[in-house]
């Protein structure tokens, strides 16, 4: 098998007292709104302000000296860029980090702010994966891909282990999907844990790959998706991710650019937290009922909360 809940178990230890074990919140407002009792696991609180450092940490730690001395290198819209580069640093090792042009700049110089060099690229007319494996190629670098990595999978795993061993008796986990390795790690996690679980993943709606995949039982392409939830602009699920998650995930729903703008305002003005739209969905999919009847314990992953000031309020200003 490409993960299994060993693997999770291994990567929660190698990043134990250097990734955050981020706090579960929970709000009355929320729990009346929906008829549950809703357990929010905050990554927005994570270093680099996303999930997405548990995995490259996790990835990294396991590179072999010679490697490390190379250095490394990935692609990203953002958060994982920013993960990378922060782990890099930690192991003192250099990285090169390709990101979209259209990048929120605020991600941008956050990456940049961690000591990467950046290459950017058009991602609606170019294809990340061979630029990236053709850079890591001509420099040498070891590449840490954003999902399609085991070892990226299991760190993003201990999210939902961190959750179920503060509430161990979840009904129902929302896990958002863009490449699909955040779902890949939790759904392994939780459905070894408990599994009896219902776990569904939630996408933009004009970025519903996994679910055209899941729903025609192979992986299926789609144009590049125009959303504001820039995390999740996946034209196709990582090939060995949608092996894990076709196995293990439930059902796929999916959410408007408009609820997750909805989703963020509640987030900011009742929980007093900030969330990008990437880590809005779930909460967004919670609140439009597009996550169905839920009863009982419900876990909500928040997966980020890197947004500019800027970004917020023209998301929100209106």
């Amino acid at each position: 098998m490409i993960l299994n809940f060993d693997d999770v178990l291994a990567a929660a230890k190698r990043i134990h007292g250097v990734a955050h074990r981020t706090p579960v919140l929970t709000a009355r407002t929320i729990d009346e709104l929906t008829g549950a009792q809703v357990h929010l696991k905050a990554e927005n609180f994570q270093r680099i302000g996303a999930f997405k450092f548990r995995g490259a940490y996790n990835a990294i730690s396991q590179l072999s000296e010679e490697q490390l001395r190379r250095g490394v290198a990935g692609y990203s819209s953002g958060n994982h860029a920013q993960a990378v580069a922060l782990a890099a640093r930690m192991a003192g090792v250099p990285s090169v980090i390709l990101m979209p042009e259209d990048t929120p700049e605020a991600k941008v110089d956050a990456t940049r702010g961690y000591g990467a060099e950046v290459v950017t690229y058009d991602r609606y007319t170019q294809n990340r994966v061979e630029l990236g494996e053709r850079l890591a190629a001509e420099r040498g670098l070891a590449l840490i891909p954003p999902y399609e990595h085991p070892h990226v999978m299991a760190g993003q795993g201990t999210v939902a282990l961190e959750l179920l061993e503060e509430v161990p008796d979840l009904d129902t986990l929302l896990v958002p999907i863009g490449g699909g390795g955040l779902m890949a790690g939790c759904a392994t996690a939780v459905k070894a844990m408990r599994p009896g679980i219902r776990v569904v993943g939630v996408e933009p709606a004009a970025g519903d790959d996994t679910k055209r995949s899941l729903d025609a039982g192979e992986r299926v392409s789609i144009e590049v998706p125009r959303t504001i939830a820039d995390g999740q602009a996946a034209d196709i699920p990582g090939e060995m991710t949608f092996s894990v998650n076709r196995r293990l995930v439930d059902e796929i729903v999916l959410v408007r650019d408009e609820e997750i703008r909805d989703a963020m305002k509640l987030a900011f003005e009742r929980l007093k937290i900030v969330l990008e739209p990437s880590g809005a969905i779930t909460l967004a999919a919670l609140l439009t009922g597009a996550a169905g009847e839920v009863e009982g314990k419900v876990g909500v992953v928040l997966s980020g909360g890197n947004i500019g000031v800027r970004r917020f309020i023209e998301l929100l200003g209106s």
